[in-house]
């Protein structure tokens, strides 16, 4: 039997200037990720879309997302195998395209880590790594998978 997990966040938007959402440009994009026992997490919409460039969009994360998921899958592959990894950095890119009815999705994302290892004779099987590791990183295999949506609507002042 298979093992699963569970990941619960607490996600509240910041952005109501007073008047909600009455006009696109009448609401900030700000909002918070929290999560018991970890700092909180400001967020906003990417600038391009009137959010705030000192705050994580949900693009960045999920750039940011692949690429430490990536790192930890070679990590724990590279101790299994022997290969001593004293250093790994990676400067990740990711590509989205906007369509004409508002809507848009990611063409790619590229990964480019660079890793240090202990020995010469590691170099071969470091290098063979990424492509397991790929195979096993947990967001990799999923960033093409149904969203469902679970939405609790309320109407502001009426009781609940």
């Amino acid at each position: 039997m298979a093992a699963e997990h569970s990941y619960a966040l607490d996600v509240a938007w910041t952005g109501n200037r007073g008047t909600g959402t009455s006009g696109y440009r009448d609401y900030d994009r700000d909002h918070t990720v929290t999560a018991p026992g970890k700092p909180p997490l400001r967020g906003s919409a990417d600038p391009a879309f009137r959010g705030e460039a000192d705050r994580w969009n949900p693009e960045e994360l999920l750039v940011a997302a692949l690429s430490q998921c990536h790192m930890l899958s070679y990590l724990a592959l590279a101790a299994a195998g022997g290969v001593v990894v004293l250093g790994y950095t990676d400067q990740p890119t990711g590509r989205m395209r906007l369509n004409s009815d508002g809507s848009g999705q990611f063409t790619e994302v590229v990964l480019a880590p660079k890793v240090l290892v202990a020995d010469p004779s590691m170099v071969a099987a470091a290098e063979g790594l990424h492509a397991d590791a790929h195979g096993k990183c947990f967001i990799a295999r999923s960033v093409n998978f149904p969203v469902e949506h679970r939405a609790d609507v309320a109407v502001a002042g009426a009781a609940r």
